[in-house]
């Protein structure tokens, strides 16, 4: 593989620090061509010294000899004092100066200046903190923002979660569990993968394995939807319990549960079953690099698999079992195909009325034919002889 560079930068929040002293830190997902994700910490004084040496690289792309030529994007110097009102207001420049950024052309987007700058560093990974001092407040960019800067109302603080049992990460990029663990989830993703944070650790962790502080989390998991909606399978997998389904590559099915450890219930033809969602894509979607790199990931286990779960819970988590699946299934394909047959009937009926009404139309009854007293007292010389 050749050198490294950056395919996008994602700005996720930002972060109130009290060690050594009060400051504001960024955060920052970096995709790199080699499909990894890091997450990187940066001061925006930080940034702004990046951004002067990168003008200075640059001259030409920067204005300072035709101000026509400039494609470096602008940034705000910092100010005297940045406090939080501030550092929240500027998410949005910073944003855009980041996309903005990336799709310079190569020899600026991937210069080692830029790569070197957003390297993951070793107090990315292991921030300096203080046992004495409070942890650190994270605000996270609400994702419905992130393209919008005008839009940025406030922070979003992050939801802590509970892991419910032990589990073992497999690659680099996940994070290992003890039952008991409180985590921060940064992101949630419909895989069931999500990426949070325990103290100075990150990284993906399975949805299955975590439950919130105040309760079951169904209340997060959409309701069934029966009509379903449609999607096709973009990578085939067997299936291992009774209440999987077996798909292949192509197949154009129906997702009529999205549950949050990313296993879906879906409906090919009338069977039901369990499929995962990170093999599947929404019809009419468009394929990107970063889905393609979703599905070489592991498939997250199901909540049902886990064994000796600890939860904080005396109530579980409420099942639907693919049976009530199944049924309720059914009975909405019969009712759909019984409005069908009606509306088919209702077609035919109004059908049959206005052919009958064109053809009584079409054909009107013939008159009778006049009598010969009545011909011979009306009718001309001509068709009076007609008849005699």
């Amino acid at each position: 593989m050749g050198d490294a560079f950056i395919r996008h930068i994602e700005l996720l929040g930002y972060e109130k620090r009290f060690f050594p002293s009060q400051h504001y830190v960024y955060m920052f997902l970096v995709k790199w061509n080699d499909l990894s994700e890091k997450l990187v910490y940066r001061r925006f004084t930080e940034i702004y010294e990046f951004h002067k040496a990168l003008k200075e690289m640059f001259p030409i792309e920067s204005g300072d000899i035709n101000m026509e030529n400039r494609i470096i994007p602008h940034l705000p110097a910092p100010k005297w004092f940045d406090g939080q009102r501030t550092t929240q207001s500027r998410q949005g420049t910073l944003a855009e100066y980041c996309y903005a950024l990336v799709n310079l052309p190569h020899k600026i987007s991937r210069c080692l200046h830029v790569v070197n700058f957003f390297k993951v560093r070793p107090d990315d990974m292991n921030p300096v903190t203080d046992s004495q001092i409070k942890k650190p407040e994270v605000f996270l960019l609400p994702k419905d923002t992130k393209k919008n800067a005008s839009d940025i109302t406030g922070p979003i603080i992050l939801q802590t979660y509970r892991a419910i049992a032990d589990y073992e990460k497999s690659s680099k990029s996940e994070m290992a569990l003890e039952a008991g663990d409180m985590v921060d989830v940064v992101e949630k993703s419909e895989s069931g993968w999500w990426f949070c944070q325990l103290k100075n650790k990150r990284g993906w962790v399975p949805a299955a394995y975590l439950e919130p502080m105040d309760g079951p989390d169904e209340s997060e998991e959409q309701e069934p939807n029966y009509a379903g909606e449609q999607y096709v399978v973009q990578k085939s997998y067997t299936a291992v319990e009774e209440d999987e389904l077996t798909l292949t590559e192509g197949d154009t099915i129906e997702v009529i549960h999205k549950l949050l450890d990313g296993w879906w219930v879906i409906r090919k033809d009338e069977t039901t079953g369990y499929y995962p969602s990170m093999y599947l894509q929404k019809s009419g979607e468009a394929n990107t690099p970063e889905k393609s790199e979703l599905r070489n990931r592991n498939i997250p286990p199901r909540r049902s698999t886990i064994r000796n779960a600890k939860s904080i819970h005396k109530q579980g988590r409420k099942r639907i079992s693919q049976e009530t699946y199944r049924r309720n299934s059914r009975k909405y394909i019969q009712s759909r195909r019984n409005m069908r047959g009606n509306l088919q009937n209702k077609t035919n009926i109004i059908s049959e009325k206005n052919e009958q009404e064109n053809k009584s139309k079409a054909q009107p009854a013939v008159p009778p034919r006049p009598s010969k007293d009545l011909i011979m007292n009306r009718c001309t010389e001509s068709t009076r002889r007609k008849i005699m």
